[in-house]
């Protein structure tokens, strides 16, 4: 496990992230989208917290991840349909941190070549990012209405992919999109509280405006070597 406790480790850990940018926010915020775009645009070595699930579960001990190692064992049903969305956002383990120690891991092995990172994904809770930071520029969280969040997933093919695996895909459909709108509203109160940057992504805000407005917030510029 990653010590954050001690000042003296935090302050170490901190000069070893110096050259990573986060991206978090809620579920269809096009979080993926614009660090494409960011790394297109700059020198900069990209990493999806998405892709990485099923690595950072092999290598953590079970014991560590209890809520991972329930959501595995459910069906699509216990999953989607037959809980409420606020049983399914106080269940669902990237939304608490699990495994959290894996991404600081994967980045700290990444500092040792030289250029910056940016880290993106749901999985970065504005309360387990500040203390990684050490100017609150580095980070930025997004944060899409619910109708940006549905025409994003529709526009990507996403919408029905998990509901029709149920028995109820209009009731899984409703559940996961309150479950991700309620774990979006809680990314917007601990940003706030911890007064770190967030963006209000809204319907017809389109990808280059969004990578320019996060350029900005995290002091990318075209000098960066």
């Amino acid at each position: 496990m990653i010590d954050t406790g001690h000042s003296a480790a935090k302050t170490e850990l901190r000069a070893r992230l110096e050259h990573v940018r986060w991206i978090g926010g809620g579920s269809g915020a096009a979080k993926s989208t614009v660090a494409r775009l960011l790394a297109d645009r700059y020198p900069l070595r990209l990493y999806s917290t998405d892709d990485v699930h099923a690595d950072h579960i092999a290598r953590t001990d079970p014991a560590e991840i209890p809520l991972a190692n329930a959501f595995i064992a459910m069906d699509m049903h216990e999953r989607w349909m037959n809980r409420s969305p606020h049983e399914m956002l106080k269940t669902f383990p990237w939304f608490h941190g699990e495994a959290f120690d894996r991404i600081v891991e994967d980045l700290l092995i990444m500092a040792e070549k030289p250029g910056m990172v940016l880290v993106e994904g749901f999985r970065l809770l504005p309360r387990l990012v500040a203390p990684l930071l050490s100017h609150p520029s580095q980070a930025v969280w997004l944060i899409p209405s619910p109708e940006f969040r549905r025409a994003a997933f529709d526009s990507r093919g996403f919408t029905w992919a998990i509901p029709r695996q149920t028995k109820d895909p209009e009731r899984s459909l409703a559940n996961l999109l309150e479950r991700d709108h309620l774990f979006t509203e809680l990314v917007l109160k601990e940003a706030r509280a911890l007064r770190l940057h967030t963006i209000d992504v809204q319907e017809g805000l389109d990808g280059e405006a969004l990578t320019t407005r996060l350029a900005e917030s995290l002091g990318l510029t075209e000098s960066i070597p």
